[in-house]
């Protein structure tokens, strides 16, 4: 089959044969339709997590899929050939930047009815983490008060509209030409960040979903009300981040060392700080396909690019510009990139 490879950490993308995956115990093998670009291809493909998240080269990057079953390993029963279904793989098993993968069927959801393919790809990364922060960590209810970081971007659109679902008043950053989009999506309060200081402007949250970078982190703490929580996809990494990913000791010292500040400034407020890198959930995404046929929450795509112009779509996502998700599509009907978010 043919996927984009990388031969090192921060080489560039090229298209290759690789082997047909086969699928293992409980695993099925998936033809992909769809895919999307994160900014965790970015950091994986330089090499930002080697040091706790090693991958073998020749590495296919790829996080999000959408396709469908076309073969069933030993002891997959949950899905048989002809389903279609979407999936965020197990981060030792990425790859979605290719014409097929085999996955665990616990990683798999059935694909929202509602949703083409394209849609169905941009969501389940995003979606799970928003889900995760949201509703497994922060367990937001109604009434409260969430400041949800860069809310144009993939986590940002779908978080928005999660955390509305939940009840919530939400405010969140953007810049100007996005502010339409973001009320379009349900935020309360839109703070434009190059002319206003949120930190100044905000007060009594309860949740913070931070996906931006050290200054902003510790800003954000001014706006939690004690035994308010600081949730972190952007780093820095944890203790018990080490402990889920069964770090060694030598890993472990350095992740204590690197959140220490955070940590303890969090602590003298009385606010709880923890890094949340986001796990494959099949069961997750079903209920959240369920959100979407319900019309809760609906996809935010950037642009679409043909299969053949991935590298494309990564330089998309590392521009910096992009609100909601850059998808790319194996689709016959799939053209060259459009201009604007489509929802």
């Amino acid at each position: 089959m043919k996927a984009f490879v990388i031969d090192r950490y921060k080489g560039a993308l090229a298209l290759r044969d690789v082997a047909d995956p086969m699928p293992g115990p409980g695993e099925v093998v998936v033809a992909i339709v769809a895919a999307s670009v994160n900014p965790l291809d970015l950091k994986l493909r330089d090499g930002e997590f080697k040091a706790i998240l090693p991958y073998r080269m020749p590495l296919i990057l790829g996080h999000d899929l959408a396709g469908v079953v076309v073969a069933v390993g030993p002891g997959a029963q949950r899905f048989k050939a002809g389903d279609e279904v979407f999936a965020r793989p197990d981060k030792g098993r990425i790859g979605a930047f290719a014409e097929r993968i085999a996955i665990a069927e616990t990683d798999l959801a059935l694909k929202p009815a509602s949703l083409g393919m394209s849609q169905a790809a941009s969501l389940p990364l995003v979606a799970l983490t928003a889900w995760q922060a949201l509703v497994e960590r922060a367990q937001v209810k109604p009434g409260q008060k969430v400041l949800i970081h860069a809310g144009s971007g993939g986590v940002g659109t779908v978080a928005i509209q999660l955390a509305k679902h939940l009840g919530a008043s939400v405010a969140t950053t953007v810049s100007a030409d996005s502010i339409d989009l973001v009320r379009s999506l349900g935020a309360d309060v839109v703070i434009d960040y190059r002319k206003e200081d949120f930190a100044k402007q905000l007060s009594g949250y309860d949740v913070v979903l931070n996906s931006l970078g050290p200054d902003v982190l510790e800003a954000s703490l001014a706006v939690l009300k004690p035994g308010g929580r600081l949730i972190s996809i952007s780093g820095p990494p944890d203790p018990q981040f080490a402990r889920e990913i069964g770090a060694n000791w030598v890993v472990r010292q350095l992740l204590r060392l690197l959140s220490f500040n955070i940590r303890r400034r969090a602590r003298k407020r009385g606010v709880d700080y923890s890094f949340l890198f986001m796990r494959a959930d099949g069961a997750q995404l079903a209920g959240i396909a369920g959100l979407v046929d319900a019309g809760a929450i609906r996809p935010v795509i950037d642009r679409v690019f043909a299969f053949a112009d991935t590298p494309a779509a990564l330089d998309r996502v590392a521009s910096g510009h992009v609100r909601g998700k850059v998808v790319i599509s194996r689709d016959a009907a799939a053209r060259r990139p459009t201009d604007g978010p489509s929802l």
